[in-house]
């Protein structure tokens, strides 16, 4: 198994907000930050720039990121014989520390120019108009900047160093604001930002490294969110006694399967049951569905009303639950009991189209767990999905105060929230998990570590981070590098147990 795959798990990322970070830039005030982020930017765009020959091109700013890229690009001068420093701005606009770092270059001997200029080839690009300083959509001359450094780049195969966040990159929330850097590589400054890691933050960062300038500062800082690793549930893996049988590891129910979904239910249960729940009963409301499962005999397939006979130790309701009157029966008997519960798929739809269930949900006494993708947190929230996407943060933090519930709002940087107003973002996954019954999955390992005890919080962040990373195994195992097209859910299944059985051995 790849080495990347392998233990000791990496610590998780303290993940600070643009005031976060101003308020550790206003603790740092003492110290020469600007001078300590030019020098980290030009070091690391010195090991990026392979042709040592072709000149460099950056781009500087109006404003603090435009004064980092002054003093790396002082450095940068030093060691290289072509510079091209290109300034979007007004020197006599640049803020203090900013305007120092500009005379500096200049007294070096370097060179502003109002344009890009014409070259062959360059061996390098750094990006320092914004970065989190963005207050505005990048319009205009700043708009064709950008699209100019992406298109050279594209065109040089060369490496694209953002410094601090891509510019035009919402680094609080990873939404694009109008034109943005599509980076190969993204040196964030002090900590890292959540925008870094979700919506288009992967599709515009590349690869992600910190500088924390004042290493001793931020980690006396108390982060705002952290990125999933399995350090943060590390307390739940442990080997499982010899002396052990299937009553230890609980009894996992699935409510679902309505006609011409009983895949989905089954997808959940399967997956449940390879993650190590004890037993598997799947309740299908379709009068038609399968008596069992050829492929996952050890399952147990029946009617929702005998489901709810089996001492269950968790239950999952809503993968191919349907929106029937039926199912909002057995749904309204699903929320009254005292079990940790996972709501996914039409059981979401059905609690946002009606406030009676809703209320019933908030007030659950056992923990609830909700996994919605975009559309059905936007039903949730009475909201548009552009709305949620624009600010994947707030809406999983929005559906988890609302609700009083657990929440991962699924999609690229997945966010997992608690009801007390904490957050995470997950950073495994690839694009080959853009197909249907991914959801299912996750559903099943969810409910299979809640039915064998995790507590809530450690069994939403290890369901998806695990699935995440599985997915990323079948795509590395089959030479599809970081996106695997036709990825099919049930493959993510026996990848998650091998991992889930490699952390825990």
């Amino acid at each position: 198994m790849s080495s990347s795959f392998s233990t000791p798990f990496p610590l998780p990322l303290p993940l600070f907000r643009a005031a976060g970070v101003r308020a550790l830039e206003a603790a740092a005030s003492a110290s020469p930050l600007m001078q300590q982020a030019g020098n980290a930017a030009a070091t690391r765009a010195a090991d990026l720039c392979l042709e040592r020959a072709a000149p460099v091109l950056i781009l500087a700013g109006p404003g603090n990121n435009g004064g980092d890229a002054f003093v790396a690009a002082a450095r940068l001068q030093q060691r290289f014989s072509e510079v091209r420093l290109v300034f979007a701005g007004n020197a006599d606009s640049l803020p203090p520390d900013a305007a120092a770092a500009y005379r500096a270059f200049l007294d070096q001997g370097g060179t502003v120019l109002p344009e890009i200029p014409g070259v062959a080839h360059w061996g390098l690009i750094v990006d320092g108009l914004f970065g989190i300083g963005l207050t505005r959509p990048v319009e205009g001359r700043y708009a064709a900047l950008v699209e100019a450094a992406n298109a050279l780049a594209r065109r040089d195969s060369c490496p694209l160093l953002a410094l601090d966040c891509p510019s035009g990159l919402d680094a609080d929330t990873g939404a694009v604001v109008g034109a943005a850097i599509c980076a190969t590589h993204t040196l964030s400054f002090l900590a890292a930002k959540p925008g870094l890691f979700t919506a288009d933050g992967p599709d515009h960062c590349g690869s992600v490294e910190i500088a924390p300038l004042e290493p001793a500062l931020v980690e006396r800082a108390a982060p705002e969110g952290w990125t999933i690793s399995p350090a943060l549930f590390s307390e739940a893996l442990k080997p499982r006694m010899k002396n052990s049988h299937k009553g230890l590891y609980g009894n996992a129910g699935i409510l679902g399967g309505a006609s011409g979904m009983a895949g989905a239910a089954i997808l959940a249960a399967r997956a449940a049951l390879q993650l190590g729940a004890g037993r598997v009963c799947a309740g299908l409301i379709d009068e038609h569905a399968p008596a069992f499962d050829p492929a996952q005999p050890e399952l147990m397939l029946r009617r929702p009303e005998s489901l709810f006979e089996v001492d269950l130790t968790a239950l999952a309701c809503g993968p191919g639950l349907g929106l029937s009157d039926a199912a909002e029966r057995w749904l309204v008997q699903a929320l009254v009991l005292e079990i940790p519960l996972v709501l996914d798929a039409d059981a979401l739809n059905l609690i946002a189209s009606d406030p009676k269930l809703a209320e019933a949900l908030r007030q659950r006494a056992a923990h609830t767990l909700l996994t919605p993708h975009p559309a059905e947190a936007a039903r949730l929230l009475e909201c548009g999905t552009f709305e949620v996407q624009r600010d994947r943060l707030a809406a999983a933090c929005a559906i988890a105060a609302r609700y009083r519930a657990f929440t991962v709002l699924k999609g690229c940087g997945s966010i997992v929230a608690t009801p007390d107003g904490r957050w995470f973002v997950n950073t495994s996954g690839n694009p080959g998990m853009s197909s249907a019954g991914m959801g299912d999955v996750l559903c099943g390992i969810v409910l299979s570590f809640l039915a064998q005890g995790l507590p809530p919080e450690e069994a939403l962040l290890a369901a998806t981070h695990l699935h995440g990373l599985a997915a990323d195994l079948v795509a590395t195992e089959t030479g599809a590098g970081g996106a695997l097209i036709g990825l099919c859910a049930s493959e993510t299944i026996p990848a998650a147990r091998r991992l889930w059985n490699l952390w825990n051995s």
